[in-house]
């Protein structure tokens, strides 16, 4: 098993420390560092780098940082410290971009559905920015207030309704994790040993990279766009796919400029 290289090693302590301190400052912690989506209140631009380093759980942080590892410190060491961050990094961008034009999409796709509600833009703004939290009582009824009297002005049907409270809650949940810029480092890992064996957990023998990097890919894809996932709930599917796509054009570029296996010193 290859030694941990230097950057390897500062992502990971970076990323325990910021889980640390997040089990002590709880949501303040994940208000300001995770990812929200850019008309949200909360969104600021320095979480589109801090959102890499923070996590939701043991098992996600786990995962991330055994990954980190493994493929991060085999590409470290071909590549040099400068060119392996500036790859993990981009990845990570590149990740936020896209789940954030996923949001985008579906976002205008549900206000569009509910054009006949002539619901203004101030509207939208106020309902999407309100915690939803704040607007049901102990007993889970809408209190009294401008985000009821908004819906009811519009006379909002039960259907209606439940489309928009999916929207909020999409709307106002942050994006966390490092699993964007780990999927640009299972594809540049696949580019360079497309041959070399590896295993999923649920599996029992052993895939060559250049088949099970594809594959896991694959089923982001599946998930994004049907909304089954196999991994489970909670996953930012497009945030995974923006880091392969990132990862899989850097690498290309690379390639073609014979630059793959060049060190920055």
């Amino acid at each position: 098993m290859m030694n941990i290289t230097p950057v390897v090693k500062q992502l990971l302590i970076i990323n325990i420390i910021f889980f640390l301190g997040t089990q002590y400052l709880g949501d303040y912690a994940y208000q300001m560092f995770a990812l929200y989506y850019p008309d949200y209140h909360l969104f600021q631009y320095w979480q589109l780098i801090t959102h890499m380093f923070m996590h939701g759980g043991v098992m996600h942080i786990a995962f991330n940082m055994f990954a980190l590892y493994m493929f991060g410190s085999t590409l470290e060491h071909f590549w040099g410290p400068k060119k392996f961050i500036f790859f993990y990094i981009s990845c990570g961008l590149g990740a936020a971009a896209l789940q954030i034009f996923a949001n985008y999409i579906q976002l205008h796709s549900v206000m569009n559905s509910l054009s006949e509600l002539n619901l203004t833009k101030a509207d939208y703004s106020f309902i999407l920015n309100t915690d939803y939290k704040t607007v049901f009582d102990s007993n889970n009824q809408m209190v009294e207030g401008n985000y009821k009297a908004i819906l009811d002005k519009v006379h909002c049907t039960q259907e209606q309704y439940n489309i928009l409270t999916s929207a909020i809650a999409n709307f106002q949940t942050p994006m966390v994790g490092a699993s964007g810029a780990i999927y640009g480092l299972l594809i540049a890992f696949a580019f360079m040993f497309p041959n070399a064996e590896l295993m999923l957990l649920f599996i029992p023998f052993p895939i060559k990279a250049k088949y099970f990097v594809p594959g896991i890919v694959a089923m982001d894809l599946f998930s994004g766009f049907t909304g089954y996932s196999l991994m489970g709930g909670g996953i930012a599917h497009f945030a995974h796919i923006g880091g392969a796509i990132t990862g899989f054009i850097m690498m290309l570029i690379w390639r073609n400029n014979k630059f793959t296996h060049k060190r920055w010193n």
